[in-house]
């Protein structure tokens, strides 16, 4: 007679049914959507381009694993994020940064941006702005373009809108926007690697289309209205998405899971007020480009976003 094999039961808590991938790989497939765009970077700024990615990657990932030793807590290295929060700051900085600015504001992105608030998922901010900001207010003469890199084939054209106007501006060709012949974040203004790899993390569903759909409906609307009410003065939305880091924010930071909204009004919403104020911001604000700061004000609006919900069914 056979024995008889007790039946055992596995308690856990939800969600008891999974989508089929995991944190790491998530993180992964947003790696391989960022290196178009760190390609792109490469062959437009050559090696200073790749020192300043390395670096600030290395500093997120020894200043991560520096902050669980002291906290005594388990390594999440394995997960990837810290390599995304490296890469994304590389992505906003010039290949011009000294390399103390790049080390100090990728472990501030980690220490500020993250750690503080505990595990991955728990932060109100998009963490590489955090480091950016800190590091732009800090030492704005660092975090500009260098004037060494200015050439007949790389321009400013967002300072240059907004230091001498719409007619100055040198670059307007799309197709040269495209393939970031522009100065700016090294990795940001990569518009075709960009496009490409947000397009790929939408298709693969990493990242919604709401919130992309939403920046890029606020930056159209109120950039078309500004330009319809004075054409020579105003840049037309065209300008204002593919300069910058509009893209790039509207795909990989805006979309950052813990300081965004998880249902589709506030993601709309959301999107849209990032649109608005990119769009303020580069016309009425100091800064020639407002994306990071867009987001970070967006941030700040997450938990009224999320106070909108669907009626529970039968509530009257």
């Amino acid at each position: 007679m056979k024995p008889i094999i007790p039946f055992h039961l596995t308690v856990s808590v939800p969600p008891h049914r999974h989508y089929g991938t995991s944190i790491r790989g998530r993180m992964f497939a947003i790696l391989l959507a960022m290196l178009p765009a760190a390609t792109m970077g490469l062959a437009n700024y050559g090696m200073p381009a790749l020192r300043v990615m390395c670096l600030s990657m290395s500093a997120a990932i020894f200043t991560e694993a520096l902050c669980h030793w002291l906290m005594e807590s388990k390594s999440e290295l394995e997960n990837l994020h810290a390599f995304i929060v490296g890469l994304s700051f590389a992505f906003l900085l010039p290949a011009s940064a000294p390399w103390w600015l790049v080390t100090f504001g990728s472990a501030t992105s980690i220490i500020l941006g993250k750690m503080i608030f505990g595990p991955l998922g728990g932060s109100p901010f998009c963490a590489p702005l955090i480091g950016w900001a800190v590091c732009r207010i800090s030492w704005p003469a660092f975090m500009d373009i260098d004037a060494s890199m200015l050439s007949a084939d790389l321009t400013f054209p967002l300072a240059q809108l907004k230091d001498f106007g719409l007619n100055s501006v040198m670059i307007t060709d799309t197709k040269q926007l495209f393939l970031g012949k522009q100065l700016g974040g090294l990795g940001a203004v990569q518009i075709a690697g960009i496009l490409l790899g947000g397009i790929i993390l939408v298709a693969k569903r990493h990242v919604s289309s709401i919130i992309p759909m939403g920046v890029i409906g606020g930056v159209c609307i109120t950039a078309g209205l500004f330009n319809m009410l004075n054409p020579n003065i105003y840049a037309t939305p065209g300008f204002h998405l593919l300069t910058g880091s509009t893209l790039f924010g509207a795909f990989f930071l805006a979309t950052d899971g813990s300081s965004s909204p998880n249902r589709q009004i506030p993601m709309l919403l959301f999107g849209l007020l990032i649109g608005i104020m990119i769009v303020l911001i580069r016309i009425y604000g100091s800064y020639p480009d407002g994306v990071p700061f867009a987001i970070l004000i967006a941030n700040l609006f997450t938990p009224v976003f999320e106070r909108i919900r669907p009626r529970p069914f039968g509530v009257r």
